[in-house]
């Protein structure tokens, strides 16, 4: 049984499901003639106008937290200067989720970045973690009184994953499984001309440094640079907030003759960041599957084994074996803050919930100090390079009228608030 002030929730990512991100990265990218993406996100699924709507539905049904993020590019869409119209609309979120009795778990950059800053040089510039510092230090300033919860970056490691699987592309297709994001990998091996012309003019480079192009060494230490300075900005304007970041985390096991290997993978994915992570009040779990390793790498997933549209092993026990993992290792709290499936079958997706928070509850009898869980994701939206066509939600979008139709397991999470 989860405890009484545990969070029961879902999350989303603003570009994903607000609309209309015009000062973005993405938005630019997406519309690119040579773009790697399926469709542009565009409307979205409306969710800037209709996010009383879809909160309200989270409280009927039972949730009590909300994990959303606040747009960088709306916030700052010119450097330095910040827009009090889109500071205002953020405020009113929070606020409504006040109202209906749900906690606001606010994310400062998830995946998308101003255009602005991708033209300085993005994730691999030695400007970005004084840029993303003073627009956290606003963002504590503005909103801190009213959060108990504020991740800074969603997947830090997300690039070095991108990296790891680009090199391993033409070797193992099987590979572009382990990216937890809807990637279309074939696009970001197969830069044409075209596309590097239409980079150099939109961004000034034919390689922007978005959050997750593949990353350099250099450019996971700015990353890391860029989460220490926006904590100690955030600490400084909001003492009080905890302050924290997610890692996307694969349940990495191996088969014998592959636990070096596996050693490696988990040490990329998550030991190296320890000493970054010291002063973190949480940390973000992301878990969707897991990775197994041989001596020569990562394998495909077992033959026969039931696969996610996102071509994931479908395998929710991937979960607890993290949280006890990582737990070992940091002595904060731990929240997790995404673990879900991309099916059809609503179905399979309540088991898929059951069997995972049945594991972080034997994580809890254990003492973990686990304090909540926020499904991904709260609608169907856009998945980035593969457009609409994933179906993680927990409430279905009509792509024409933006009518939104609740699934039986939004009311499903819901209930395991009370469940024996």
């Amino acid at each position: 049984m989860l405890p009484k002030d545990f969070l029961i929730g879902a999350a989303t990512a603003a570009h994903q499901v607000e609309g209309n991100n015009i000062h973005s990265d993405y938005w630019a990218q997406e519309r690119l003639p040579h773009s790697g993406f399926q469709e542009p996100s565009g409307l979205a699924c409306d969710h800037y106008s209709r996010f009383e709507e879809d909160i309200a539905l989270m409280a009927k049904a039972g949730l009590n937290a909300y994990r959303f993020s606040i747009e960088w590019a709306r916030i700052e869409p010119e450097e330095g200067t910040f827009d009090e119209k889109e500071t205002e609309h953020y405020r009113q979120v929070i606020r409504c989720c006040r109202e209906h009795g749900i906690e606001p778990i606010v994310t400062l950059h998830h995946f998308t970045s101003p255009l602005w800053l991708i033209q300085k040089g993005g994730w691999e510039a030695d400007t970005t973690p004084a840029d993303f510092a003073r627009y956290a230090a606003y963002i504590g300033e503005q909103f801190g009184a009213e959060l108990h919860y504020v991740c800074t970056l969603n997947e830090a490691n997300m690039g070095i994953q991108v990296a790891q699987v680009a090199r391993q592309f033409f070797l193992q297709m099987q590979a572009a499984g382990k990216i937890q994001m809807g990637v279309n990998l074939e696009d970001l091996m197969k830069k044409t001309g075209d596309a590097a012309r239409e980079n150099r003019e939109v961004f000034g480079t034919e390689n922007p440094a978005v959050f997750v192009s593949a990353r350099s060494a250099h450019g996971d230490e700015i990353v890391m640079q860029a989460h220490a300075a926006a904590r100690k900005a955030l600490k400084k304007a909001a003492p009080h907030v905890k302050v924290g970041w997610t890692l996307s985390l694969h349940d990495v096991q191996s088969i014998p003759g592959g636990e070096e290997q596996a050693r490696e993978e988990w040490d990329q994915e998550f030991t190296h960041y320890l000493p970054v992570m010291a002063e973190d009040d949480f940390l973000g779990v992301q878990n969707y599957s897991r990775t197994i390793m041989g001596p020569k790498g990562s394998l495909p997933i077992p033959e026969g084994a039931e696969v996610t549209q996102m071509d994931y092993e479908y395998y929710p026990e991937g979960l607890a074996h993290v949280l006890r993992r990582v737990a070992k290792d940091f002595s904060g709290e731990l929240l997790v803050t995404e673990n879900g499936i991309a099916t059809a079958d609503d179905a399979r997706r309540c088991d898929f919930i059951r069997t995972a928070l049945q594991g972080v509850e034997a994580c809890l009898v254990d003492k973990l100090p686990i304090k909540g869980y926020l499904y991904w994701s709260l609608m169907d939206n856009f998945e980035w390079q593969k457009g609409f066509s994933m179906t993680f939600g927990l409430i279905a979008v009509d792509r024409q009228t933006m009518a939104r139709q609740p699934k039986e397991s939004l009311y499903f999470l819901g209930s395991r608030r009370d469940a024996e």
